[in-house]
């Protein structure tokens, strides 16, 4: 009976075995792809490639949070404000500040 060692070492292998006969065969798919395009004239736009632009890019979100005394706010997404942080850290609870 093998040994955890020789185990580990056998699973080892086989992930790198795996990994390059994934790489071997994509590659070929890849290459057969591209030869079907190119025999039918087929572009990237003709299969919907184009991705659809984000429909919350540009968006703006509500505030959520309000500093008290100089009315700075936060929406509650991407890294907590500065000024948010120090309150917290201080011992303040974040729902202290909700509008």
């Amino acid at each position: 009976m093998a040994t955890y060692k020789e185990l580990q070492a056998q699973i080892e292998a086989l992930k790198h075995q795996a990994e390059t006969q994934r790489k071997a065969e994509l590659a070929a798919v890849i290459a057969d792809i591209r030869s079907k395009m190119d025999e039918y004239g087929i572009t990237l736009a003709d299969l919907g490639s184009r991705r659809a632009a984000s429909s919350a890019k540009g968006t703006t979100v509500a505030p959520k949070y309000r500093h008290p005394q100089t009315n700075e706010t936060w929406s509650g997404r991407g890294k907590m404000p500065r000024w948010l942080q120090n309150a917290v850290d201080g011992g303040k609870r974040k729902e202290d500040f909700l509008i």
